[in-house]
């Protein structure tokens, strides 16, 4: 997952004679980078490529300050930070990983990219600086996946991101509501508010949701995929996948969320329907808080883990978020291993979630986060109960920008498909995505 935005772009130049006046500069970074690639210089230039966020001055003030105690602790490093957009991130990180000569030495990624960058040769296997980082031993289980391939780290985990329930508080009270303790309870709640309120969605969903249908998925003891050995053979049509396949698309139809409006729909999409006020219930990020809080459901609304099939149970939330990488061609090994661990480090995510909102991936740092804003607590809890992603393979940014999940999806809650056939089409899809991938 990456995040996504815009600004003028900011670029941080820090050098070790200029310390107490380090500042943010707008500028262009350097087309080229000096040195041999894949050396170990201790001094010099390194360059970082970060993404540009909707609102980047509070990101770029956390990332120089991180910046500049990086550079008093290495003298004659110096440090060009670049924000470049999440939307042309693949071209330009690719044309890195192509011509050493203009690649940055630390990269901001997203963490579904990470099989695909190893793939590709572009990323730096730093299992062992990572092994040997005392902070690293706080990360929680689901980030440290993140970065792993294979069993090899490759990268730090910068940020983490969840979905859970968010609920109209006032609605839930004028009907006397509780907030659904499991799925079956979430779909008869949703039913419920419609037929009372057609007005409003039940819940809202979308057959474009990829990883707000995935812990239906996950709750009925569904998976996307099995590993064996090196090899992922396509789970999605087992049985307990389709479980949670028919759980999801139950909720679209004239009861709840009608086919016809809602199986186009995205994440960004359900969020948007319950902050307007025309949705009850929504599957949310920690991420959407900002977007609630300045919409008609501000002050209205409350938040809950998703539930489980099974009562007390919290459903598996896919675990997005970004990461930082040292690019393999780097001349300056040692400090960019150095840079990548102060600006994922427990004070740079604890700063970041102060600025940003984003969530620390270290579970000391969220613990107190959440204690600092209590609209955190419901997606700590979810991590704590066990997140979940997907396959570790080159082969997911294929499935995923060949939306195989959300045309099965579709196919089912417009009619074209039984749920049979249409994880049947998908999990031939995916197994011919992951052959090509070797």
């Amino acid at each position: 997952m990456t995040p996504s935005g815009r600004s003028s772009g900011v670029v941080a130049l820090l050098t070790a004679a200029a310390l107490a006046t380090a500042a943010v500069m707008t500028a262009c970074a350097p087309s080229t980078s000096t040195g041999a690639a894949g050396g170990d210089e201790r001094t010099g230039l390194l360059r970082v490529w970060l993404f540009r966020e909707v609102d980047n001055g509070p990101k770029a003030a956390v990332v120089g300050k991180a910046v500049a105690a990086f550079a008093r602790e290495h003298r004659g490093a110096r440090v060009d930070v670049t924000y470049i957009p999440v939307e042309t991130r693949a071209q330009r990180i690719k044309a890195a990983f192509n011509d050493p000569r203009s690649a940055p030495d630390v990269i901001e990624y997203g963490n579904t990219d990470t099989a695909g960058y190893v793939r590709d040769g572009g990323l730096a296997d730093v299992t062992a600086e990572f092994a040997a980082w005392p902070e690293a031993r706080d990360t929680d289980p689901a980030a440290r996946r993140s970065v792993t391939v294979d069993g090899k780290v490759y990268g730090a985990p910068l940020f983490v991101g969840v979905r859970a329930l968010y609920y109209r508080t006032d609605v839930f009270r004028e009907l006397g509501l509780r907030p659904p303790r499991t799925q079956a309870e979430l779909a008869e709640t949703a039913r419920r508010i419609h037929r009372e309120r057609p007005d409003l969605y039940g819940l809202a969903v979308g057959g474009s949701y990829t990883y707000g249908a995935l812990p239906f998925l996950w709750a009925n003891g569904g998976a996307l995929a099995e590993k064996k050995g090196r090899k992922y053979t396509a789970a999605i049509d087992s049985e307990a996948a389709k479980r949670g396949i028919t759980a999801y698309t139950g909720l679209f139809g004239e009861h709840n969320c009608p086919a016809a409006k809602c199986a186009q729909l995205g994440g960004n999409a359900t969020v948007e329907a319950f902050a307007s006020g025309r949705a009850a219930m929504a599957i949310g990020g920690d991420f959407s808080h900002r977007a609630v809080e300045n919409g008609k459901a501000a002050g209205r609304y409350a938040v809950v883990p998703l539930p489980g099939a099974e009562e007390g149970s919290i459903a598996p939330a896919f675990a997005g978020g970004n990461n930082i990488g040292v690019l393999k061609s780097s001349s300056h090994r040692t400090l960019a291993v150095e840079l990548m661990r102060t600006l994922t480090g427990k004070r740079t995510q604890s700063e970041l979630f102060d600025a940003m909102g984003f969530l620390p991936t270290y579970t000391d740092v969220r613990r107190e986060a959440a204690r600092r804003q209590p609209y955190v607590e419901p997606f700590v809890r979810t991590l704590s109960a066990g997140a979940a992603f997907v396959p570790v393979t080159p082969a997911w940014a294929a499935i995923d920008a060949g939306q195989v999940l959300p045309v099965m999806f579709q196919e089912i809650v417009s009619g074209r498909r039984s749920v049979d056939a249409a994880a049947s089409a998908a999990a031939k899809k995916m197994n011919s995505a992951f052959r090509a991938a070797g």
